[in-house]
């Protein structure tokens, strides 16, 4: 995970044009998944997301703003 957030970071970096084309470039990526690891993949987000909410409404975990996020990723960025 740590390489996916340097990536990230680094992405967030480029101007709003070349931040949609590198997006549109990685979701075209994703047309060439086999349908198979594909149906994999939904079937782990789906399973990720119940257990996220399962811990919000158990009172586990309160998440974060999106404000706050969006906060810590400027100041890893040095303020941009």
């Amino acid at each position: 995970m740590a390489r996916a957030e340097t990536v990230l970071l680094e992405a967030l970096k480029l101007s709003p044009q070349e931040r949609a084309d590198v997006a549109a470039e990685l979701l075209s990526s994703l047309d060439d998944v086999p349908v198979a690891e594909a149906a994999e993949v939904e079937r782990a987000w789906g399973a990720e997301i119940e257990r996220r909410a399962r811990r919000v409404l158990a009172g586990e975990s309160k998440g974060v703003p999106w404000d706050k996020i969006q906060q810590g990723v400027r100041d890893r960025l040095g303020g941009r």
